[in-house]
């Protein structure tokens, strides 16, 4: 039985500068989001690591969560989006170049899956 799906992506060759940014991380994810009607159920967690740090965050969504971390040394952001209901494919390569200035975007779409539930519930 399908209970997720889940994209991980990574993303290279990003301005280092906007790795560092957190307003612009946050701005990422915020889009992230509100064009996937995403649901919060509260407050993003981020954390700005001191001088050329990156930015770690997540969003703890009705739908399950939303993590990314930045590594600015390495020119390089990876995200994380898990949801328990179906979700169109958001245009990660495209958005990731626009916004952080990325080179290559690879994008792993999960399909989170048990076995055995439908016998334990019907059982």
């Amino acid at each position: 039985m399908i209970v997720g799906h889940e994209w991980v992506v990574d993303a290279s060759g990003c301005d280092a500068g906007a790795l560092r940014d957190l307003p612009r991380i946050q701005r990422v994810i915020g889009r992230i989001v509100g064009e996937l009607g995403l649901k919060p159920v509260g407050e993003p967690a981020w954390n700005k690591f001191p001088g050329e740090g990156g930015v770690t965050g997540i969003v703890l969504l009705s739908e399950s969560h939303l993590a990314c971390h930045t590594y600015p040394e390495l020119g390089a952001a990876t995200f994380n989006l898990y949801c328990c209901r179906e979700r169109p494919e958001w245009p990660w390569a495209e958005r990731l170049r626009e916004s952080l200035g990325a080179s290559d975007v690879t994008v792993r779409r999960l399909e989170r899956a048990v076995s055995g539930v439908a016998a334990e519930i019907d059982g």
